[in-house]
């Protein structure tokens, strides 16, 4: 069934001119000659001598799925490790999940610091047009460090609180540099040859790997945030093996840490703004939701409540809960009954948002150990301490809510070893078109940096959703059915194209 472009959407302005098997590691394929130019628009062709073999989910992952009538398998693939220490050689087992009864399948990557790939999949899933889902499946992939996929569990449960229950409206970058320091040292100790190797690099080299157990000449794909930067750098590794990638929120890919987190910052502040907006417009229980904020705040500073499993609900705690509740545009009544439960002294809301952070359980990792090794692992930025509390004192002027809290990321990757291989800005001159998805006010990945990173993209065509949240799929229906357009039918959106709100 056709997918057309909803009427809505508008033109406007432009600013540009190996061998997997399920116990073996990946062999280098050959050198293929590169094309001169952008290539066209791949076919979407079907998987041929697929190596994955898929078998229902555990009941751990189903757990931890929406309810669907979709049919859902589940697989490990085995990829290359490729530390720095090791090169080429050792052993990374990824979790990876398909759903849709479509015959063609299409990778998900999502942030580092999000849900794991194959949640975020299934949630996916339930948002998309579901004739899509009859002509392709999707495969959520868990990051290598994160869900199913070996995750990384290093940092001390003390010094993971500590970092997180920090107050950043202090400014004591010191205090988070110490923290980060011991959360550094005990991850060498502890996680070795695989401390660099939890990055986006090799993120990218799993997803080549997935794209030869998949079966497929060519790798279709969505990323979502920080996870669009996988599929990027994938496309500048491995322009001819490209398919139709849609990147949803592309992050800034300038290699100055200071500049990229001043625009995630004034972002966040600019999504409360739209929260606030919307809390008062439904008439939500926080009422004024910038005064209760303060409200809020100023008691987990003097007197912090704490959840069932004691952890403190410090300012910091706060902040990071009301952040990752502002990335999900549909959780912000829930966002808003949380806060005002925790005023009224009732700390489920927050403690089921950051119990996952913080602790974890003979199944589940703590989120917060690999958001940390990988975000550290792809930022080469190191600054000087007097430099850390000058930007932390600046943002914390100019963006009173996230500003400070933005600084810390700074902060904690200070003491980190500065990576082996910087990143590229990548910009696929020879891949084939790729559609990239913008979000006006965006706390995680700001419609700046996303039109930065597609203005670098040589192939790019922008689409950007004139709304508020973490990424536009399933969030517009007009951006998600240029998306679904794009994948089915090979529709290129006009680069440009202005969703509405």
């Amino acid at each position: 069934m056709p997918l057309a472009l909803l009427s809505a959407c508008t033109a406007g302005p432009s600013t540009r001119p190996g061998i997997v098997v399920n116990d073996g590691v990946q062999q280098q394929a050959p050198p293929v000659a590169q094309p001169s130019g952008p290539a066209p628009l791949p076919e979407l062709g079907t998987p041929a001598n697929a190596k994955i073999r898929w078998s229902p989910c555990a009941a751990e992952i189903t757990a931890t799925l929406p309810r669907t009538t979709l049919p859902t398998e589940c697989a490990r693939v085995s990829a290359v490790l490729d530390s720095p220490s090791l090169p080429g050689q050792g052993l990374a087992r990824l979790q990876v999940l398909k759903i849709g009864s479509g015959p063609v399948p299409v990778a998900v990557f999502n942030d580092v610091d999000g849900v794991p790939g194959t949640v975020y999949a299934a949630r996916l899933a339930a948002a998309l047009p579901p004739a899509l889902l009859t002509e392709v499946s999707l495969v959520g992939v868990d990051r290598r460090g994160t869900g199913g996929s070996d995750p990384a569990r290093c940092v001390p449960e003390e010094t993971r609180t500590g970092i997180v229950g920090l107050d950043p409206r202090e400014l004591d970058v010191e205090a988070a540099v110490d923290q980060a320091r011991t959360a550094g040292q005990q991850c060498s100790i502890t996680l070795e040859v695989r401390l660099q190797a939890l990055d986006t690099w090799r993120s990218a080299g799993d997803a080549e790997t997935l794209r030869v157990g998949l079966g497929m000449t060519r790798l279709h794909a969505i990323g979502h945030g920080e996870g669009s930067r996988v599929l990027s750098v994938f496309a500048e590794r491995y322009p001819d093996r490209v398919g139709r990638l849609v990147l949803d929120g592309l992050p800034d890919p300038n290699p100055d840490a200071k500049i990229v987190l001043e625009g995630v910052a004034e972002g966040a502040d600019a999504t409360f703004g739209a929260f606030a907006e919307d809390c008062a417009a439904r008439g939500c229980e926080l009422g004024n939701a910038r005064a209760a904020l303060t409200e809020i705040l100023d008691r987990a500073e003097t007197d912090p409540l704490s959840t069932p499993d004691d952890i403190g609900i410090t300012p910091g705690v706060v902040l990071r809960v009301l952040l990752a509740g502002l990335s999900d545009r549909q959780s912000w009544p829930t966002l808003s009954r949380a806060l005002a439960d925790l005023r009224s002294g009732n700390t489920s809301g927050v403690a089921a948002a950051i119990t996952p952070v913080l602790r974890e359980t003979e199944n589940r990792a703590a989120t917060f150990d690999a958001t940390l090794v990988t975000r550290c692992n792809d930022t080469k930025s190191r600054l000087a301490t007097e430099q850390l509390t000058a930007a932390a004192k600046d943002w914390n002027t100019r963006f009173p809510v996230f500003g400070a809290l933005t600084a810390q990321w700074l902060a904690v990757c200070s003491p980190w070893p500065i990576p082996s291989r910087e990143l590229p800005q990548p910009s696929a001159r020879t891949a084939p078109p790729i559609v990239v998805l913008g979000t006006a006010t965006d706390p995680v990945t700001p419609l700046s940096g996303t039109d930065h990173a597609a203005q670098q993209l040589a192939t790019a065509s922008l689409v950007t959703w004139q709304g508020a949240g973490h990424g536009a799929l399933g969030s517009s229906a007009c951006a998600t059915e240029a998306a679904a357009a794009f994948i089915t039918e090979g529709a290129v959106p006009r680069d440009g194209t202005v969703c509405p709100p």
